[in-house]
Formats: structure tokens, sequence, C-alpha cells
């Protein structure tokens, strides 16, 4: 399937414009929304998962060859959509007392497995996140990435075909991160899997396609090998001390400065050899990232 959005715009009654005439083409696999945090990604992600209405536009849940023809209006069938979607919100809440096998019975009833099927599938999903010798325990002790794992299980529920994950690996140690990568991954070879993150790292392993959102608009879409392409040979970096940074800012376009040792590594977007010392470097997708920001 393929998710459609044409210019989904959104403003909140305080005036501040969430969404912008959103416009994207989402098909079947890893689809990374990056973008800083107040960008829009969070009003988007749940106008997607019917939580919230939008002023304008539209989106529909297509088949692959994008005819209309079986397709779900978004925002108009929320019942369809509701039936075919997994959403793991930044922040969800559950039963303090109440085990892990059984909080997901008690979901995947109320989102209809009969409960003839209803053991069998909560098993099921939690030998596939890896939380089988944890059932019995309440989520409420679990870990952070344990937490996360049953996350994306109850979005598992009812086999569906749109999964929205917004920001799943923040706090996550090293190790728990990855795992929850490979379970992306896996997962997202053949429905649409949504992932909302501010985490460039998360897009850069996770991700065949991607966009890039600020301020409600969108500043790039398409893979982020193409994004790379396009900064190809224009990024130049330079050790400098601390009290030079004002002043390269005014001589020059930086993008990203880090420091390394305590001592700031400073990136430029430059098409020619700026000279003084810049050597160049490999474009990473923060690159690309902080130069779309900039540049809006």
């Amino acid at each position: 399937m393929q998710l459609t959005i044409r210019n989904l715009s959104k403003t909140y009654s305080n005036g501040v414009k969430a969404l912008q005439d959103v416009s994207l083409d989402i098909p079947t696999g890893m689809y990374g929304l990056l973008g800083p945090n107040g960008a829009g990604k969070s009003t988007l992600m749940r106008t997607l998962a019917t939580l919230q209405e939008a002023d304008s536009g539209t989106a529909w849940l297509l088949p692959s060859d994008g005819g209309t023809a079986g397709g779900i209006d978004v925002l108009k069938d929320k019942d369809a959509v509701r039936r075919t979607l997994g959403y793991l919100p930044q922040e969800f809440g559950i039963y303090p007392r109440i085990s892990a096998v059984d909080m997901l019975g008690h979901l995947a009833t109320l989102k209809g497995i009969p409960g003839g099927q209803n053991k069998e599938v909560v098993n099921a999903l939690l030998q596939r996140v890896n939380l089988w010798e944890h059932r019995k325990k309440s989520v409420s002790s679990y870990s952070g990435g344990m937490r996360q794992r049953f996350g994306i299980a109850q979005a598992l529920i009812g086999d569906p075909k749109l999964i929205i994950v917004d920001e799943p690996t923040a706090g996550l140690d090293p190790g728990e991160r990855n795992r929850f990568y490979n379970l992306l991954s896996e997962i997202g070879e053949n429905v649409i899997v949504i992932l909302s993150t501010h985490i460039v790292e998360d897009v850069k392993e996770l991700c065949s396609n991607m966009a890039i959102i600020n301020g409600g608009m969108v500043l790039y879409a398409g893979s982020p090998e193409a994004a790379l392409t396009e900064l190809e040979g224009k990024i130049w970096e330079k050790a400098i001390a601390k009290a030079e940074i004002d002043d390269y800012q005014g001589r020059f376009r930086v993008i990203s400065s880090k420091l390394v040792a305590g001592k700031p590594i400073i990136h430029i977007l430059s098409e020619e050899d700026p000279g003084g010392d810049f050597r160049r470097a490999a474009a990473g997708l923060e690159d690309v990232f902080f130069s779309k920001i900039m540049a809006a």
C-alpha cells in the first residue's frame, strides 16, 4: 500500500501553524520523518492516527497501484483507518499492576480479536518482540527498551498495514536501540512504517525514504542517498577556537558545530574551497538536516 498526503494544513487556536500544505507520498517500507522538536511531526502523526482534525487537505491509504478502488480516506473514514492502524506514541499509558500478557489480551479484545484467537495472537506477539520470558511481569516494571518493545507488540495487533511510531528510541541505551532497529526493519518489509524522530541516526540506519519537516513545512522529501548526493563536495570542516565561532558564522555558512575533545569542529556549506585550512568532509545526514533547516 501507499499513503498519499496532499496539502494538509493545521493551525491551532493560538495561531501556531503546525502544518502548512504538507504533501508526501509514503510507500511500503520504513519512512523517516525528521525534524526538530516543535517542527510539526507529532501534529502530522496524530492527524494520520485519527486523534485530531486537519483544517484542510487530504490523506488516502491506497493500494500499491495508486488507484482509489479499495482505498481509505484517512481524514473521513476513521473507523476503517483504526482497523488497519498500529500506533506507538512517544508516551503511552498502561495499567500499572496488570501483566504484559493480560494487557495485550485486553488490547486485542478491544481491537476485535475474537476470544478463540486472542491467546494465540498475544503469545505470538510476545515471542516476536522477545518478551515471552517476561510476559507475567507488569509493563510498569519494564526497562525503557522492554517497554518500547511492548509498545510495538500492541501496535502490531490486528495485522496493521500502516504503523506510526513517534520518537521511539529516545532514552534507549545503544543495545536496546539496536534491538529496536532490527525489529522495526523486519516489520517494515511488508507494511508502511512512519518513523517520526529528531534523531538523525534513526533515519540513517532504518529508512530508505525520508522527509525533513520544520515549521510545519516539508523542506525535503526523497531518499537519504539523493539528499547526500546534493551535498557531495560541498561540506568543509575545520577545528577552531571557541572564541572564533561568531566570527566564522559571520563569514561562512556554518551549518553545524560540535565539540571534539573540548574544541569546536565546524561544518560549512560552500560550492568552492573556502581556503583557510578548511578540509573537505564527507557529507552526512546531519549535514543534510542542518542545511535544509537553515535554508528555510
